[in-house]
């Protein structure tokens, strides 16, 4: 009886592994869904990447017309900040018309008017344009040191220094400074921009899109018969959770692989720390999971997982900075943001891409999507045992 007894636990069939098998022949047969998963993505990554500058990290500089029409001071100072950031290029213009037409055909990022002997200079720049907000944190920066340089100026004149002893007072406290570090909580290194931006948007907005659009899968397989099957049949009732579960799971971390290797060779995305990667990828596909199954478990149709989990994985991907860049919206709209996990996602996969982060930067991002992702499969997986009971 023992070799009989053997031989039965050995051919036994595996429940988990044969759902896993099965939920992913039957997306492998769906043209539509396969067509958004592989190809939709960096149709994406390619339109809106270039409308953001294009290029990775640092790879290109943003071009910024000036018109400049006198050789006062202050013009000499704003153009030697400018010229001296690390991320402008700057071109000079003849006319605040050719400025404005660079800026509205793209060949300028942002434009700046500086006139004779005023210190009121005007900024041009088209709205919602990733590129322009970019370029006009940079141009607000060098204003902001050479207005810095003309207030302690005055301070020190007001205070009865001659011009020349506030030019030197003023020239010792600019050499001091350049001796104060300052340490804070964010990262090194240059906004990303271009590719380097669009990649982790997409990533997170097409894994979780997708994750709720196979949602219907599971609205589809109690309409045929397989969960009936699977839960009448001789295995456990976990065993067919987890089938669920790990089915989703597989497919929310193929198409973010999917994005980061593609978007690496072709485009040239640097991602950063492997480590720290995967536990945002990770932690993101399990609260992509989560929502997939939560869908899939209240939906009574496989039509009805379409049409809300799709549009609910836009919006949430609005709110989080996946579809245009979070400096573009005001601070009410990013609040809001953060109570969904798409804006975590974000701010630990930008993080990441700057020089000298790893894991230990991206920890508090990381825990509150794994929070997010508990809280998620807890409800969607007791939801989901709840609507199963029914079928013993």
């Amino acid at each position: 009886m023992r070799p009989q007894e053997s031989a039965r636990i050995q051919l036994r069939p595996r429940p988990i592994l044969a759902l896993v098998a099965a939920n992913l022949r039957r997306l492998s047969r769906d043209k539509v869904g396969l067509f958004f998963m592989v190809i939709m993505p960096f149709v994406n990554i390619v339109f809106v990447g270039m409308a953001l500058g294009g290029g990775a990290v640092g790879a290109a500089k943003l071009p910024v017309g000036v018109v400049a029409t006198g050789s006062d001071p202050v013009t000499a100072a704003v153009l030697k900040e400018l010229r001296a950031h690390p991320d402008l290029a700057i071109t000079t213009v003849a006319t605040k018309q050719d400025l404005q037409s660079g800026v509205r055909e793209g060949s300028l990022a942002a434009g700046l008017v500086i006139p004779a002997g005023s210190t009121r200079l005007e900024l041009v720049m088209t709205q919602m344009n990733g590129s322009g907000m970019a370029a006009r944190s940079a141009v607000d920066v060098a204003v902001g040191r050479v207005a810095a340089v003309l207030e302690a100026t005055r301070a020190v004149e007001a205070a009865g220094a001659t011009p020349a002893q506030a030019a030197a007072r003023v020239r010792e406290a600019q050499a001091d400074s350049g001796r104060v570090a300052v340490i804070g909580s964010g990262t090194p290194g240059a906004t990303p921009r271009g590719f380097a931006y669009t990649a982790p948007a997409n990533l997170l907005l097409f894994t979780f899109i997708n994750s709720m659009a196979v949602a219907a899968a599971l609205a589809e397989s109690r309409r045929l018969g397989m969960l009936q099957r699977a839960i009448t049949a001789p295995v456990r009732r976990r065993s067919v959770l987890a089938g669920e579960a790990l089915s989703r799971f597989v497919v929310a971390v193929a198409q973010s692989l999917l994005i980061m290797v593609v978007s690496s060779l072709v485009f040239g995305v640097s991602w950063g720390d492997p480590l720290g990667v995967a536990a945002v990828v990770g932690s993101f596909s399990l609260v992509a999971t989560g929502a997939a199954i939560l869908v899939g478990s209240l939906v009574r149709s496989p039509a009805q997982a379409p049409a809300i989990g799709p549009p609910l994985g836009i919006v949430l991907g609005m709110l989080g900075g996946c579809l245009w860049p979070r400096e573009s919206a005001g601070d009410f709209l990013n609040s809001i943001g953060y109570l969904f996990p798409h804006a975590w996602g974000m701010d630990a996969l930008l993080a990441l891409t700057k020089p000298g982060t790893g894991i230990g930067t991206v920890l508090p991002e990381v825990a509150v999507l794994s929070g997010m992702a508990a809280a998620l499969l807890g409800l969607s997986l007791f939801l989901f045992n709840r609507r199963t009971r029914t079928f013993t």
